[in-house]
């Protein structure tokens, strides 16, 4: 019975008139009228689940002539930690900082940097030496805190970027400038730009996807889906944000009732429609909406077996950890981006929230630290044992990096010295990178003494897109997109590759 009632919605919806129902297609009136006449669950499972699937719809394949010269990495695995983890704390170690210690930063170092609102009115920029020790690791001698033990067994895997500066000091302009080459929101995210040129090894699964944690210091920088976004660059480069739920992807599934026989008469003579359109207006967008359609049908059947980790091994749960088993924990969603890798993604984003440690730094950074220790570290070791990490290019860091003098309030009282936290710093700040053609086991560049300025190598925001899509094959330089009559690329008009840490 209720089949017959959708068969006699459609039959309704045949007897509008073509040119009212047409125009309306792709605006929010048409969808409307797709709900009054088809019915909410109908409509919503394809609509939902078609703008969800986006990102991949017609990216198999990527642009032609590309990539320009043969890539060392296939894909990404961008590990995004906004908010700004402490690089002081954490990779920068510092042992002369004991010296300073509760001494005002001195002028020579601060120079004419500017100060957040945060510490401006502190009557002292006492200089704090991390409360964590750091011990030297692997052949290749890293220095690494204590907060970091499983990192530390993969230090000869990892490549650490001590001199990475961004020219943003507050967070939401210096996440968006990292992950779309602009300080102010609009432009493609790095994943888009790479799922445009480069398309998906897989045409049953989004290009690009993007999972959010929230670690233990809360939620802190919010995690938009513009840093996933598409931009300017047509529809299906967005990417698709992966939930922790029963269904990873909203409106996936079938609603109840709806036979996949139903679901594919459906998507067929909506495509009819959407084509009628397309003919007469010509609109690139009305072609990706039918592609997304087709894309979410196939994604029914592959996110499901994508998500399904009954057939891991226990030996797979025991290298992430415990929080493998805990849907939306960050172990568990690099576990998940190793077999997103495996299945051909090309761009995947795990961002973990929480890392912006103004105050209670020494409480709140080892909680961050050890939500993704293990799951990191697990990830690096699990793509090497399958023959992957050489050709996947794995991320970790944030935005830009902490003071080494201590944010108190207003009082700048030597007394709390127990619950300081740091403020912005964005003249100097750690990542680290591994695989995809970069080399293991080294450092490049440094700061001083106060982990302040950099002395050598510096690399900034664009110098580090150019790399990356380097690793891919790709010249920055080239790899533009025309909008509002100018040619846009990631690296704007700066940006040189980081020669020495390519193998």
């Amino acid at each position: 019975m209720e089949h017959e009632v959708i068969d006699l919605r459609r039959e309704h919806a045949r007897l509008v008139t073509r040119r009212w129902f047409l125009n309306a297609g792709g605006s929010g009136l048409g969808l409307a009228a797709l709900w009054t006449l088809l019915g909410d669950d109908v409509v919503r499972a394809a609509a939902q689940a078609g703008a969800a699937g986006q990102a991949g719809a017609a990216a198999f394949g990527g642009l032609p002539g590309l990539p320009h010269f043969a890539p060392k990495a296939k894909r990404v695995i961008y590990l995004f930690m906004p908010g700004a983890p402490s690089h002081i704390d954490l990779f920068d170690y510092k042992p002369k900082l004991v010296d300073s210690a509760g001494k005002d930063l001195p002028d020579s170092v601060r120079g004419t940097q500017r100060l957040t609102g945060f510490t401006r009115s502190q009557n002292s920029l006492p200089v704090i030496p991390s409360a964590f020790k750091f011990a030297q690791h692997g052949q290749s001698g890293a220095w690494l805190s204590e907060l970091l033990p499983y990192m530390a067994k993969v230090v000869d895997d990892l490549c650490f970027v001590k001199s990475m500066n961004t020219e943003q000091i507050n967070h939401d302009p210096a996440v968006t400038y990292l992950l779309t080459g602009f300080q102010l929101a609009g432009r493609p995210s790095m994943g888009a730009w790479v799922s445009y040129a480069l398309g998906s090894e897989n045409r049953n699964l989004p290009a690009l996807i993007a999972m959010v944690t929230i670690g233990k210091g809360g939620t802190g920088v919010p995690a938009f889906d513009r840093q996933w976004g598409n931009g300017f660059l047509p529809a299906k480069y967005q990417g698709v944000k992966f939930g922790s739920g029963t269904d990873p992807v909203l409106y996936l599934s079938d609603p109840e009732g709806f036979e996949r026989a139903d679901e594919r008469k459906f998507l067929d003579e909506l495509a009819a429609l959407n084509n009628v359109t397309l003919k007469e207006s010509g609109d690139p967008e009305i072609a990706a909406r039918i592609e997304q359609y087709e894309m979410a049908a196939r994604m029914q059947t592959a996110v499901p077996e994508l998500m399904d980790l009954s057939k891991e091994p226990e030996s797979t749960f025991e290298l992430y950890g415990p929080e493998s088993r805990k849907p939306g924990a960050f172990a568990r969603n690099c576990l998940l981006a190793r077999r997103m890798a495996e299945r051909g993604v090309r761009f995947i984003q795990v961002t973990h929230m929480g890392w912006d440690q103004h105050s209670n730094l020494p409480i709140q950074l080892a909680g961050q630290a050890k939500d993704v220790d293990q799951g990191a570290a697990a990830l690096i070791q699990d793509l090497k044992q399958r023959g992957m990490l050489e050709d996947t290019l794995v991320i970790f860091g944030g935005e830009f990096g902490r003071t080494v003098y201590g944010q108190f309030g207003n009082t700048g009282a030597k007394e709390d010295a127990s619950t300081y936290g740091r403020d912005h710093h964005p003249r100097c700040f750690t990542i680290w990178m591994a695989g995809g053609g970069i080399k293991p086991g080294i450092t490049y560049g440094e700061t001083d003494d106060f982990s302040y300025n950099i002395v050598r190598d510096p690399v900034s925001i664009h110098d580090w897109q150019a790399t990356i899509l380097n690793r891919l094959g790709i010249d920055h330089t080239r790899l533009t997109y025309r909008h509002m009559g100018r040619d846009f690329r990631l690296t704007d008009v700066e940006g040189q590759v980081v020669k020495g840490i390519l193998t």
